[in-house]
């Protein structure tokens, strides 16, 4: 699961090692997802990971796949808004909303699905919002990221379910997490 630290990422590490589930809670710091896993023996598994790292992506499935057998299912969770009007949005600042939203996504379905194909199973779901399916003014960077999300697990989805695997795509509207502060450009 990406993007534990905060939010909704958090509520689902919790609420999944809550369940029993074996978790790989993950962060770009794990040391603020120490909190989650500490009381969960076995299941439980904190690992440092930027989505945006190839590296940090591959280590983090490896480490998964040594501590569980397998990776069953893969949470994309990670990633973050933008404020901005199309005109005034800053390249920089655009292209690393994009790195983490869409790229770092993608980086973790292609480090995962080996795996899952060799296994016959698995399960990809990847968090988009409400404004992947609708926009409103000022956000419309994260709008662009979310529809590339939702693009993205459509064609997924059909691509992998001969091989036993599912896509499943959640469309959150907003609720109280700190997604308007801490996680908005």
């Amino acid at each position: 699961m990406t993007g534990c630290s905060t939010g909704l990422g958090r509520a689902l590490a919790q609420q999944a090692l809550q369940s029993d589930y074996r978790v790989v809670v993950s962060a770009r710091d794990p040391s603020t997802v120490t909190d989650i896993v500490k009381d969960h023996g076995e299941i439980a598994l904190a690992v440092e990971l930027d989505v945006t790292k190839p590296d940090q992506v591959r280590a983090a499935v490896e480490v998964a796949e040594e501590r569980f057998g397998a990776i069953d299912v893969l949470v994309n969770n990670a990633g973050y808004g933008y404020v901005g009007a199309i005109e005034e949005g800053e390249d920089a600042d655009v292209r690393a909303m994009f790195e983490t939203n869409i790229f770092g996504t993608w980086n973790m379905i292609k480090a995962v699905l080996p795996g899952m194909r060799e296994h016959g199973r698995g399960h990809v779901v990847n968090m988009s919002s409400v404004g992947g399916i609708t926009t409103f003014p000022d956000v419309g960077f994260y709008h662009m990221a979310k529809f590339a999300v939702e693009g993205l697990s459509e064609t997924l989805a059909k691509e992998v379910a001969p091989f036993g695997i599912g896509v499943t795509v959640v469309e959150p509207g907003g609720f109280r997490t700190d997604f308007r502060g801490r996680s908005m450009k």
